[in-house]
């Protein structure tokens, strides 16, 4: 199987993306992704660190609870109402007969979903355009069809639809690595800040300051690019629908590894990772943001002495890479709700 760089080259982990654009109805411009883990669940641990997170069942993590394992995550657009395409991948869940055995029947069960939120109401214009639970029962069921091992689509995609980051079109993202032993790591973010990912002295986009040497766009080029930026944000405060004051925003993410992890050791990871979003986004972790990054594990293959630390490490740098991915692969918008360009077209990257 190829390495694809995204999170489903840990084995048995499958993602799917459902959307709606201003394409598909007028004043859309948001969507729902879901992360569908193996049939018999996977460890998971979860760390919120924005002031204003919009979470769902994050409380059952906790390693003092009773939930052994979980067996679907959900990173949705629509703010709080989001929350409710969570529903439509429980009911999935458990028309497949995949949850917590509770009788004797094995049709018997309860799904375990944790959901969490960004804001992006009226980013394409209408205000009541957030996701439903149709949009996360089209999503699960793009992860289940998903053969495994499949790329992963990124930029205006699933969660990522409607996201910006700093006035840029955000967007969503993926990376993985391999550690020396063979165990894998992978993430994918929905990246929607209100802090930036580009430097404001050069424009090269702060993930990428971590290797070795970045691409630094030219002086002119950054100027013409801070110019145009400037003008779009003007021009999306008189499209006023999709602009509060103060920006409320959140990056999500996933991480995953096939490791045998307990559930603080998944917890540690979440918490970990943190630091690979605080690398690639400036401010990070405000008070109207509510960033929050789980983590799964597959529990599949075991871990020598000391090399959880590495995969701590791992954690945070494909956290790093799968937000610079999700900028890199974004697209621009003009739309009833603002104009948010991307870095490419700003920026010239390919």
């Amino acid at each position: 199987m190829t390495p694809q760089d995204a999170l489903t080259d840990v084995p048995g982990m499958r993602v799917g993306h459902a959307q709606r654009t201003e394409a598909d109805r007028p004043g859309w411009l948001t969507g729902t992704t879901v992360v569908l883990a193996p049939e018999g669940g996977a460890v998971a641990g979860v760390d919120s660190r924005g002031g204003a997170p919009g979470t769902r069942e994050t409380d059952a993590l906790d390693p003092r609870n009773v939930v052994e394992r979980i067996h679907a995550v959900v990173l949705t657009g629509g703010s709080a109402f989001g929350l409710d395409s969570a529903s439509g991948v429980v009911s999935w869940l458990e028309e497949e007969g995949r949850g917590v055995p509770v009788g004797p029947d094995p049709a018997q069960v309860v799904p375990v979903v944790p959901a969490t939120v960004l804001f992006d109401l009226g980013r394409g214009g209408r205000w009541q355009a957030r996701p439903d639970a149709a949009l996360g029962r089209e999503a699960v069921e793009a992860a289940a069809s998903a053969e495994p091992g499949a790329p992963v689509p990124q930029g205006n995609v699933g969660a990522g639809t409607g996201a910006v980051v700093g006035g840029l079109k955000g967007g969503t993202g993926t990376a993985s690595t391999v550690l020396p032993s063979g165990v894998t790591v992978g993430a994918i973010a929905a990246v929607n800040a209100a802090g930036s990912a580009v430097h404001p002295q050069t424009g090269a986009l702060y993930g990428e300051l971590w290797d070795s040497p970045p691409p630094v766009p030219e002086e002119r080029t950054h100027a013409e690019a801070r110019r145009r930026l400037t003008e779009a944000q003007e021009e999306t405060g008189r499209r006023s629908a999709g602009v509060l004051r103060p920006p409320l925003n959140t990056t999500l993410a996933v991480i995953a590894t096939d490791a045998v992890l307990t559930r603080a050791q998944a917890q540690k990871a979440a918490g970990t990772a943190h630091d690979g979003l605080a690398r690639a986004v400036r401010p990070v972790h405000l008070m109207h943001d509510g960033d929050t990054v789980f983590s799964l594990a597959t529990c599949e293959r075991p871990m020598a002495d000391g090399e959880f630390n590495d995969l701590l490490g791992a954690a945070a740098d494909v956290l790093t890479r799968a937000v610079v991915k999700a900028v890199l692969a974004a697209e621009s918008v003009d739309g009833p709700g603002g104009v948010f360009p991307s870095y490419r077209d700003l920026y010239g990257r390919s």
